[in-house]
Formats: C-alpha cells, structure tokens, sequence
C-alpha cells in the first residue's frame, strides 16, 4: 500500500461538486460518511467562493450501518428538495459509500420529485476528480436534453442569415485555474468579430441554460478535460460542431480564431491583424533575449501543459527539457505534444516522481501546479503555477486570463518573474564579493540586528544517499559561486565525484568538475 500526503485530483465525487458548485438552480445530494465534508472547504477557501457548495450529505456513521442506509438517502433527497427547492438535482455517492451499495441516485429517480434528478455512478476507484467533473456534466447535459435530441438522419436547420452567429462556451467550472477570466475575454474576443455567446457551461449556468445549448451554431470546448465528452455528444446528437483549438499563446489564439471564423462564416482577418499582444515583441526584446535557451520543465493537467510547452518553445524561445501530466483521460495529447519537443512524456500521479525528473533535469524554470511550486522552492528553483490544482494565491482578484490576447501578455509576466534576469545575473556575479553585497551579508534595509540571519542558505542536496565529503576549503569556494546557481554546482560537483571515483571533494574537484560540465 503507498500512503501519499499531496494527491493531484480528488475522488470523481469531488468533480460532481465542482459542475454542482459552478451553477445556479442544481443541487447534489451526495450520499457520504461523517468526514466527508471536507471537500467544502475547497470551494470556500481556495477559489474564495462567499457561499458553500450545494450540496446536502447524508453523513451516516458507523451505528448507521447494522441498519437501513437507504432510508438516510431518501430522508436526505427529500429535506433537500424541500428545503432548497432546487429546479434539478444530482444525486451520487462518495468512494466511502460505494461500498455499501445503497443505489443512492436509482433510488432518488424513483421517488417521484418533480423535477429532474440525474443519477450519478462514478467509481470511486478507478477514475479522480477531472474525469468525475467532465462525466458529471455529460450526464446532466445529456439527461436534460434527452427529450429534445432529433431523430436519427434529422437534418441540422441552416442558420437564419439575418441573425449573428451563436456559440456556446463549454467546460468553465469551479476550481478551474482562472475561469472565470478566461470566460470574459474569450466572450469579448467573439463579440469583436461578430460571434455572440449564448450559453456558457457550466460556470454561471443554470438547468434552464442546459435546455438551450442546441440553438447556437457551434460549442467551443475552452477546457477538454471537463467539456470534451459533452461536446463530442453534441455533435453526435444534434449535429453541432465543436471548436477544438484552446486559446492559450498568440499561436493558438489566431488558430482559434481561425477554427471560428470557419464554422461562423465570419472574416477575422482584420482581428487578427489588429490584435495587440505584447508576449511577442517582449519576448524578442533586448532584455528578453537573455530567456533564450533557458530549460523549462512542465507538468500540469493536459490542456494547460500541452499550451504551455508550445508557448516556451515557440513563443518565449525557452527549451522544454520535461513534459508531463497527470490527466490520464488526456495522455495521447501529451505524448503527441512530447514528441513534438523531443522529450520523453511523464505520465504519473506521483509527485515524488515528479520531484525526481525535476531533480535529474535541473531546468531553470519549472511550470507547474500549486506541487510543483512546493519542489521547485526545495530545488531552489524559479516556478510558476499554470494549472490546477493551485493554491488560494493563485486565485487572483484582478482580471487574470490565461487565453486569448490579454492571456499571453498576462502569461508572460507570471513566467518570466521567477527567472533570473541576464543583467541581474551579471550585477551579482560582478559584487559577489562586495562587502556590502557579499552572500553572507544581512539585507542592507534590516541594520546590523540582522546580521545574526544573514547567511543564504544553499539548496540542500537532492541524492539523498551519502556521497563525497567536501573539505571546508572547496566549501568555501562553493560560497563564492552566486546563491541562484549555488545548488547546481553543487550538485554537478557531487556527481562528477561519485563518477570520478573520489571519496573528498577538493577545491580542485570543484573546478575539474566546472570544466567537465562546460565542455
């Protein structure tokens, strides 16, 4: 059995609440232990949500198990009908509960409510949180529109040519990183070129909105690892196509006008010319070129992973050394895109395993999520977050879209702060052994009450096994090296040790091993 203490994605339930939790009129009866509950907390203090979830527990505890759990549901469904008086209503059951088998959501099918309630079968045991959000939706979808869908061979109705073209916005959902800015500046992108947004789902939506998905011209899959079966179902059904380009960089941005303007019958040429990001000039700017080259190490869910390898290599000039997901439901798009770079694809859950690739690479910027935040501080390396699962600061409360034009431009200013600057690099090269400037000196604002704290403190080595001593004069040296790169030399030195067969590590060794690794 592997105990973990950091996990990527929560149970499917947790993604039922996520669809729950993003719409108005919809509430989720979730059949569950005592302990449960947590997943409230999620809501209200990571995205900073001002009202919790919607939904009702029936808590069972352990005494309630010699008796009748299914009479707990039915008392649950009923009190929360009642109470909240919702227009729809899902009904399901956490990981703990499917074990005991009480039919939670049969069960509420059969009690009669009168209005629609959706049961929900996720295993608990085989699939996590985003494949529970996206089957979630696809059943709620697809069980309020049951009764509209058109006959096999139906022929879709042309557009009315006097009417502006409609699309729906799919996949925006609670505790997705930075929805709901991404939702206003993709609907303004579509206003500028004469595209109006009907429905946008399920973020905001309501059971209502589900019912008038099929009157826009075409669905725009903004995030595939929710919408994606939704909106593949669509075009089966109703004959709705479907935008499949995320516009997340200025590449991928113009390919999605590019994808709309097609099923709209809309020219967005002129868009695309006046179209104004700064991520391209700033990137080919003076000061930028020192990014050239920097090795970059991405992990994150597909589709914000995917996005970013093409902007760092394309857009920013950086150099993908490492590229992985933890979305299984979305790993061929991963390997596609890893062999595009070159890279070998990471797929895992295990973020030790993470941990280690990151370790072995030594990239000089890691984009990650809210875990790989947490390894590359213990690398000593730059991070920013560009995916789920993030932390409450990574839920901003100014405007912060990650796609479209704005996106790139607020891309570029997250990644390219935690780097070290080429001048910046030069200046503490130069004074490195100023006596104002040195590394062991206080900061300058604190006075001399702070000299006790002065001292930087390298990154510890990552091998965790015992390797060459370092004699106190190479330790020295090793000091005078700049803080940023302090912990790669040392773990160059280290390794170039344990290669060479060398039981102390010299000032000598410290520079044969500078040579061996700048050949």
């Amino acid at each position: 059995m592997q105990l973990t203490l950091w996990t990527y994605e929560g149970p499917p339930h947790v993604g039922a609440m996520r669809v729950a939790t993003s719409m108005d009129g919809l509430h989720y009866v979730l059949h569950a232990p005592q302990g449960d509950t947590y997943a409230d907390l999620l809501f209200t203090m990571i995205e900073r949500r001002d009202k919790r979830p919607p939904v009702t527990y029936t808590t069972f505890q352990a005494r309630d198990l010699g008796g009748d759990t299914a009479d707990l549901v039915r008392t649950a469904v009923l009190e929360a009908y009642e109470r909240f008086k919702p227009r729809a209503m899902l009904v399901g059951e956490s990981c703990t509960a499917e074990l005991i088998q009480d039919q939670p959501g049969s069960m509420a099918q059969g009690m009669g409510l009168p209005v629609p309630v959706v049961p929900l079968e996720l295993p608990a045991y085989s699939r996590k949180e985003n494949w529970g959000a996206s089957e979630t939706f696809y059943q709620l979808v697809r069980g309020l529109l049951a009764g509209q869908v058109p006959a096999p061979g139906s022929e879709r109705p042309a557009r009315d040519p006097d009417r502006r073209p409609r699309a729906n916005l799919l996949g925006p959902s609670a505790l997705g990183f930075h929805c709901r800015d991404d939702v206003i500046e993709i609907s303004r992108l579509l206003e500028s070129i004469g595209v109006d947004v009907l429905v946008v789902a399920p973020e905001g939506a309501t059971p209502e909105d589900l019912l008038r998905i099929p009157e826009a011209d075409f669905n725009i899959c903004l995030y595939p690892e929710v919408a994606r079966t939704t909106c593949k179902w669509l075009e089966r059904s109703f004959k709705q196509p479907w935008v499949k380009t995320v516009p997340i960089g200025v590449g991928a941005t113009r390919e999605f006008l590019d994808e709309v303007g097609e099923l709209a019958g809309v020219d967005v040429g002129p868009m695309k010319q006046q179209a104004a990001s700064r991520l391209p000039w700033y990137s080919r700017s003076v000061d930028s070129t020192y990014f050239t080259g920097k090795r970059v190490f991405i992990f994150g869910d597909a589709t914000h992973a995917v996005a970013a390898a093409r902007i760092s290599a394309e857009e920013l000039g950086f150099e993908v050394v490492g590229l992985g997901t933890y979305s299984r439901e979305l790993a061929r798009e991963v390997r596609a895109a890893a062999d595009r770079h070159g890279v070998e694809p990471l797929i895992t859950d295990d973020y030790l395993e993470v941990e280690r690739h990151v370790a072995a690479l030594e990239p000089e910027l890691v984009l990650g999520t809210q875990m790989e935040r947490h390894i590359a501080k213990r690398l000593g390396i730059g991070c920013a977050v560009i995916s789920a699962p993030f932390h409450v600061q990574d839920c901003p409360a100014r405007y912060s879209p990650q796609m479209g034009f704005e996106g790139a431009n607020v891309i570029f200013d997250s990644w390219v702060h935690p780097l070290t600057m080429g001048l910046e690099e030069h200046l503490l090269g130069m004074f490195r052994e100023d006596f104002e400037f040195h590394d062991d000196a206080p900061p300058s604002h604190l006075g001399h009450a702070a000299a006790a704290e002065g001292e930087r403190k390298a990154p510890a080595a990552t091998t965790p096994d015992a390797g060459p001593g370092w004699d106190p004069e190479a330790e020295q040296e090793l000091k005078k090296i700049p803080f940023f790169v302090r912990g790669k030399a040392r773990r160059n030195t280290e390794r170039y040790a344990a290669e060479s067969g060398l039981e102390r590590i010299t000032v000598e060794t410290l520079y044969d091993a500078k040579a061996h690794f700048g050949r």
